[in-house]
């Protein structure tokens, strides 16, 4: 299939099915953006910092993922900002665990306690992701440790009631939509779940 615009190949790119007519696109056209993530995907990792540290001061994506391709080379490097965290670590993550490259999410777990100590909700994001893509193992290691932190952000027991679903313990996930909705009463993800986990229970 022949790309001939930006958001075919961004597409592609986003929905894990990068290919060299994908990159060449990027290349051509000089997404310097994009190409670093796809050097990345490709596991051409000094490749992919060098073309983010010509963009650094373009866009905020850039310094993020400069710094992730420091992390990803052992390399000694700033930790991100609270935003960085927020914007863009759990939508990498999961890049990186739907193009099958684990030994890249193992490194950037490796960092997810200095992550905390930036953003809070980092457990959480990172529970998320494992929690979406079915890795429950993990999703659960990572998303008890956010409430042993941050037990008052209702999206996460939200989260942990999801969670429950999956394992069939429906009276652990209610109680942990009750305890969200103690934190925020009218939080309407929680309203939602807890109407049709009343039906499940009884």
């Amino acid at each position: 299939m022949i790309i001939n615009t930006y958001e075919e190949a961004k597409n592609k790119l986003l929905t894990f099915s990068l290919d060299e007519e994908c990159q060449s696109f990027f290349e051509k056209n000089n997404y310097l953006l994009e190409l670093a993530y796809c050097k990345i995907f490709t596991g051409k990792l000094e490749a992919a910092e060098n073309l983010f540290a010509l963009t650094l001061n373009e866009n905020t994506r850039s310094k993020w993922g400069y710094k992730l391709s420091g992390i990803l080379l052992n390399k000694p490097v700033q930790y991100p900002t609270y935003f960085e965290l927020r914007n863009f670590l759990e939508i990498d993550l999961n890049l990186l665990i739907n193009y099958q490259k684990g030994e890249y999410a193992d490194e950037v777990l490796s960092y997810a306690d200095s992550f905390f100590s930036v953003n809070p909700e980092v457990y959480k994001y990172i529970g998320r992701v494992f929690l979406k893509n079915g890795v429950y193992s993990y999703a659960k290691f990572f998303l008890e440790r956010a409430k042993n932190y941050f037990y008052q952000d209702p999206e996460l027991h939200v989260h942990l009631a999801e969670f429950a679903i999956l394992e069939g313990r429906y009276e652990s996930a209610l109680k942990a939509v009750n305890a969200c909705l103690e934190i925020l009463p009218e939080y309407f993800p929680a309203i939602k779940l807890k109407r049709k986990l009343t039906k499940s229970v009884l």
